[in-house]
């Protein structure tokens, strides 16, 4: 039996043919150097697992919905520690080295800086607003590229089953563990959300979503109106 690989990185796609294959070919460094990466498809309509399938070390189907699908990567993964990452999330240089350093020290979990790539003026602002944020409140969302051992990631339960802030609520329960490993290195994320649905726009609707949430709105309504207004 092959080694088992320090990290495992698991991608949970929903139609994603026109970007899983370069967001696999970058990949493709750390899987030459042992790092195991699985796509957990939620039903795709288009050809996005047949697309994945010679790039990453597997595909994995699974019921639609995020936290299902990384919750079914994570059962499938062998890595001792896991990188939960956005199809349309791009790795720094460094990333496998700078996860084991962080999660070699008093932290268990943590996650990137992040920098949206777009045109629009206000990208950087909302960038930097994010990762200053995410510090002072140890609260991370999953276009920071969320990593953590498995022993925390068993300890907090997985994700929680449900359709929006799956990754607040994560946060929340590694929080209660270890403090977050915050790394200035950036992932690069895409800024599509903001410039498709204007920025402002997005703004608003994301901190009124998230002020609900902190006062105890249901999941399943922040979702119902998350898709409505989009």
């Amino acid at each position: 039996m092959p080694a088992r690989p320090r990290l495992s990185i698991i991608v949970p796609s929903l139609d994603e043919a026109v970007i899983i294959e370069t967001q696999l070919t970058r990949l493709a460094p750390l899987r030459e150097r042992g790092v195991e990466v699985l796509v957990v498809d939620g039903g795709s309509r288009d050809d996005t697992p047949s697309r994945a399938a010679a790039l990453a070390t597997r595909v994995i189907e699974s019921e639609s919905g995020r936290a299902r699908q990384m919750n079914a990567g994570a059962r499938e993964a062998r890595g001792r520690h896991l990188l939960f990452l956005h199809a349309d999330t791009r790795l720094p240089p460094g990333a496998e080295s700078a996860i084991a350093s962080a999660l070699s020290r008093r932290h268990v979990w943590g996650r990137f800086d992040v920098r949206l790539a777009g045109d629009h003026p206000l990208l950087g602002v909302i960038a930097f607003a994010m990762n200053r944020r995410s510090r002072l409140t140890g609260i991370a969302t999953g276009d920071q590229g969320l990593f953590m051992t498995r022993e925390a990631f068993e300890a907090a339960g997985g994700f929680p089953d449900q359709p929006l802030m799956e990754d607040i609520e994560m946060s929340r329960r590694l929080k209660r563990l270890s403090p977050p490993a915050c790394l200035g290195e950036k992932v690069t994320t895409s800024g599509r959300r903001w410039e498709r649905q204007g920025a402002w726009r997005t703004i608003l609707l994301m901190w009124r979503l998230r002020w609900r949430y902190w006062r105890g709105a249901s999941p399943d309504d922040l979702a119902r109106d998350y898709h409505h207004v989009r």
